[in-house]
């Protein structure tokens, strides 16, 4: 991109002159309830914290939320925000040389010192490419010079970083609370010394977490499998261990109250970071470990203050699995008392199973709660259970649906999956099958007013999960699923919506691609790809011209089974879960073997070890972990 205006002023005359001309133009002048607004000249280091989607996608994120507050509570350093243009916002932009900018101070994302961008999902790959463009800041990180900022990126996409790693400076693995600091003295001291560009991408090299994809260089096979990756140095660890806080820090209580409507209009609280379930499928439950809670003192201290500084009326308390929370029953009882007291609306996502989580959103469900229940059972036999690891049976959904009814609710939300391993057109209509009988037992309790919605997600095999080593369904098995849920479910009354499976195809090629993925990613940019993660704006033909052009099978990364001894691009990247722990899990999948909470039962995954330092000088309840069996420490 041309940029021909480079001055805060000059930013901020011109869009007083265009607003008007897009659709929401609150997404792009800031200004709202606690943001931070510093000295520009007067302090050290500046950030600039992307988001690469839209302000309403940005504004929610927690990590976002967590890292602005905390940067800025450093008076050596400010954060702005940074979110992507609509289309519309973008061609004014582009045609008058605006660059993007943050929208605490209107300066270019050029002029900012660092820039963090969070990468939650793969789908957002090719806006960070236009963001550069952008910025007027080289696409390739082997391209950019001193006067350029660093590019650093995190989240849990990064977790294989390889397919973005010619473009990002350094990615950090795992959580940042801790990290972000260690980062910013790191570019002080190395600023300080006036070293090269080359000096401080050395210098980050040091700090356990982060990794500098500068300094690796895969190697291939004949048949395009990874033969090694190649360290260019020996001050590069062999393996990258991701970060991990001991103790989870305060929660942000003064986050961002967006000036337009976004897709959460909510106080976000934290009460867990983890999870012990042990779901074969499931990528967060395995990069995330080790499980640690929040006290309910101070859960109910952040919502308190948050509630002061936002005046929001609506409190979601956040985990992967909120009823595996220790004192799940004495947080609802103090936050329904509260919520009461204040009139307000309580959510807590992510519950099991059971009827105790029926009871426990009655005690939250206020006058302005939702009339719908969400559950996730995930599959409907108990064969695809015992592959996925998620052992619930039909008659525990049932009996959990009827209290959900009985206790007043008239809408059912139930997620499953399709295309799970060694799933049969069987296994697909018992999804609809239980469907029919959850709905049935509505409208034997509430009658017509029950209602039940079903939304059928495509598997792909994550990194760093048992499932890894497997190969996607193809279109035509999608497709062939879907149909059978269609013929099933007609006439039935109850909604259904699934992935298309172009858009899973999409998941599977950036989640599991190695470094040349890169490339296709660059050309899917050049040919106009872009929100990729937006129906109205995806191109799977783009794609398709993309592959070409990099002389590459897109089959290769999706429709392949890979052998037990295969090395993945990511496996110099570690979680802390032991490769051999997901294969044995793989193995036990294809025998339909159970594993229970491991909360209950220590299977030596690999976290204690990795990590024992750490959980030494964090001891007692904040690690939700079993003391590890003498059979299983070696």
């Amino acid at each position: 991109m041309n940029i021909r205006v480079t001055e805060p002023q000059e930013i901020e005359v011109w869009l007083e002159n265009n607003l008007m001309r897009v659709q929401k133009p609150g997404r792009y002048v800031g200004g709202e309830l606690n943001q931070v607004v510093k000295e520009w000249s007067s302090t050290p280091v500046k950030v600039a914290l992307v988001f690469p989607d839209l302000y309403e996608i940005g504004v929610p994120n927690l990590a976002l939320t967590i890292l602005y507050e905390a940067i800025n509570q450093r008076p050596d350093a400010l954060a702005e925000r940074v979110y992507l243009p609509a289309t519309d916002m973008e061609d004014l932009m582009r045609a008058a040389g605006i660059p993007i900018y943050g929208l605490e101070t209107k300066h270019p994302l050029g002029q900012f010192d660092i820039i963090g961008i969070t990468l939650p999902y793969e789908t957002l790959y090719t806006n960070v490419l236009n963001l550069f463009d952008l910025a007027g800041i080289p696409l390739l990180a082997a391209e950019r010079h001193e006067n350029h900022p660093v590019i650093i990126a995190g989240g849990h996409a990064t977790f294989n970083p390889e397919p973005m790693a010619p473009f990002i400076d350094a990615f950090v693995i795992g959580e940042g609370e801790e990290v972000i600091h260690e980062i910013l003295n790191t570019y002080k001291a190395w600023r300080s010394r006036s070293g090269s560009r080359e000096d401080l991408l050395y210098s980050l090299l040091e700090i356990p977490g982060v990794y500098v994809p500068r300094f690796y260089i895969p190697h291939y096979h004949s048949d395009g499998t990874i033969q090694s990756i190649e360290r260019t140095t020996n001050f590069a660890p062999a393996t990258v261990y991701k970060r991990v806080v001991g103790r989870l820090p305060a929660p942000p209580t003064r986050p961002i109250v967006p000036s337009i409507d976004v897709v959460h209009n909510r106080i976000a609280i934290e009460i867990m970071r983890g999870c012990t379930r042990g779901c074969r499928f499931c990528h967060a439950g395995m990069v995330t470990r080790p499980v640690r809670e929040r006290s309910v003192e101070e859960i109910l201290h952040a919502i308190r203050q948050a509630l002061q500084n936002t005046g929001y009326e609506e409190v979601a308390l956040l985990s992967l699995s909120s009823s595996d929370y220790s004192q799940i029953t004495h947080l609802v009882e103090r936050v329904s008392q509260e919520a009461t007291q204040q009139h307000l609306v309580i959510s807590l996502p992510s519950l099991r199973i059971e009827t105790v989580s029926v009871e426990l959103m009655d005690r939250l469900k206020g006058k302005r709660q939702s009339n719908s229940f969400t559950l996730a059972p995930e599959a409907a036999t108990d064969r695809m259970r015992a592959v996925i690891n998620k052992p619930i049976e039909t008659q525990q959904l049932l009996e959990t649906t009827q209290a959900i009814y009985k206790h007043g609710w008239t809408k059912v939300k139930l997620y499953f999956m399709i295309g799970h391993p060694t799933e049969t057109l069987e296994d697909v209509r018992a999804i609809a099958e239980v469907s029919r009988q959850v709905l049935a037992e509505g409208r034997r309790i509430v009658g017509r007013r029950a209602s039940l919605h079903l939304g059928v997600s495509t598997f792909v095999p994550k990194p760093h999960t048992p499932f890894q080593w497997l190969p996607c369904d193809t279109p035509e098995q999608i497709q062939a699923k879907q149909r059978v849920l269609l013929e099933s479910l007609k006439g039935s009354g109850i909604k259904i919506n699934w992935t298309d499976p172009k858009e899973t195809l999409l998941e599977a090629w950036l989640s599991r691609g190695d470094r040349r993925m890169a490339e296709v990613i660059y050309h899917a940019w050049s040919l106009g790809a872009k929100f990729d993660a937006w129906q109205d704006h995806f191109d799977y033909q783009k794609w398709m011209m993309a592959f070409q052009r990099a002389n590459l099978d897109p089959a290769f990364y999706t429709h392949r089974q890979r052998s037990l001894d295969e090395t993945f691009p990511w496996d110099h990247i570690s979680p802390g879960v032991r490769k051999a722990y997901l294969k044995q899990e793989y193995l036990n999948s294809l025998q339909g073997v159970l594993r229970p909470d491991c909360r209950l039962r220590c299977f030596a995954c690999g976290i204690l070890p990795t990590y024992k330092e750490l959980r030494r000088q964090y001891p007692g309840p904040h690690w939700k972990c079993p003391e590890v069996p003498v059979h299983a420490r070696a």
